[in-house]
């Protein structure tokens, strides 16, 4: 097991860890019931725009998290309100408009699964990995985005594993034939050679035929969306855990290594990595979170002790930085955890705000650094 270099590592990641856990269960007492996005002058509840609604997980995935990390009284505290705010989204296991299967479950019932060993969450798992089944897309072998049946979106990667999940448990040859096909035509229409990816491909809906790269998100159709290779890395990684098709592993390691060639020399990436200078100087911290799990997976899953090692203190880098310099507890008032995310520059919504999805992904990278 690969160890810290530095001792304070410990104590500064616990600290940071214990601060999430005070941020969550203040918006619970301040907002029952309530799922955040994004905040808004550092406030969780207001009337900003939420353009999609594919978060809602996030928020009780940090509660089981917290749960798995403490022990006793405390853990059965966050289980109870995990388990409060996860029941309410068992009913979109069936929705066939539903897109983000994989963030919505896997971060709520497959840690519920994980603590309990119950059928029931199974269950539910599976039935959201057969329903994003439905959107696969026979010509051009995708899952069609929830913008166009034409579109596929990079964020799919997140999403896919479910199926490779329902796949396993179920033993479908054709919920597995349909994650493959998806993740390689990702890797093939969306990651470029130099491990950059494009947030979204287009396709002929008749033909099937790939017709081009397009954003939403990022600066535009050419450029590198830092979120979006976030999604890539951490997604790819996914894939090869559950299919060992050494392709994901190798596009993985392709778009971790655009990371770290060039994000900033802090670990925090700007929104978009090919947006001209006046507009790099805003940064993302979600995808920076993304990046540290993901790359804390993928030092545990490559051979190469060098560069695994390599991952993870990059990964450790990035932690410090954002303990450092982006934790909220810096700004009295704030109801996130970290500081410094941006949601959609074009749109405007949560531009150096804390986002739900970025605290989660903080909180999961703790957590596994933590882990003994």
């Amino acid at each position: 097991m690969i160890q810290f270099e530095l001792p304070t590592d410990r104590a500064r990641f616990e600290d940071a860890l214990a601060f999430a856990q005070e941020q969550v269960k203040a918006t619970v007492s301040k907002h029952p019931g309530f799922y955040p996005l994004y905040t808004k002058d550092g406030k969780w509840k207001h009337e900003g725009e939420a353009w999609s609604h594919w978060c809602d997980g996030f928020f009780p995935g940090m509660m089981w998290t917290f749960a798995k990390h403490n022990k006793g009284e405390a853990s059965q505290f966050w289980k109870a309100k995990a388990i409060e705010y996860t029941k309410p989204l068992e009913a979109r296991k069936t929705d066939r408009e539903v897109y983000d299967q994989g963030f919505l479950y896997f971060s709520t019932y497959y840690r519920w699964l994980a603590l309990d060993r119950d059928p029931a969450q199974k269950e539910v798992l599976v039935t959201a990995g057969s329903t994003l089944a439905q959107r696969f897309q026979e010509k051009g072998g995708y899952l069609r985005s929830f913008v166009a049946p034409n579109s596929l979106f990079i964020d799919s990667m997140m999403n896919v594993g479910i199926i490779f999940y329902a796949a396993r448990e179920t033993g479908d040859k054709r919920l597995r034939e349909i994650a493959l096909r998806h993740a390689l035509t990702v890797r093939k229409t969306l990651v470029r050679g130099d491990g950059s990816v494009a947030q979204e491909g287009i396709f002929d809906s008749d033909s099937g035929e790939f017709l081009e790269q397009s954003t939403h998100q990022g600066f535009r159709r050419d450029s590198c969306w830092s979120r979006g290779l976030a999604w890539a890395t951490y997604g790819f990684g996914l894939s090869y855990e559950y299919s060992r098709d050494a392709r994901f592993l190798a596009t993985a390691e392709a778009c971790a290594d655009y990371y770290v060639t060039h994000t900033n020399g802090d670990g925090i990436p700007p929104w978009d990595f090919r947006a001209p200078l006046e507009f790099r100087k805003l940064v993302d911290t979600s995808a920076a979170a993304i990046t540290a799990s993901a790359l804390i997976r993928l030092s545990r899953l490559i051979q190469d002790p060098v560069k695994g090692h390599f991952y993870y203190m990059t990964a450790v880098r990035i932690l410090r930085t954002l303990c450092d310099e982006y934790l909220a507890k810096q700004t009295p008032g704030w109801q996130g955890i970290l500081q410094g995310s941006l949601y959609h520059m074009h749109r405007g919504l949560g531009i150096n705000e804390s986002a739900v999805w970025g605290d989660y992904f903080f909180v999961e990278a703790l957590e596994r650094i933590l882990r003994p």
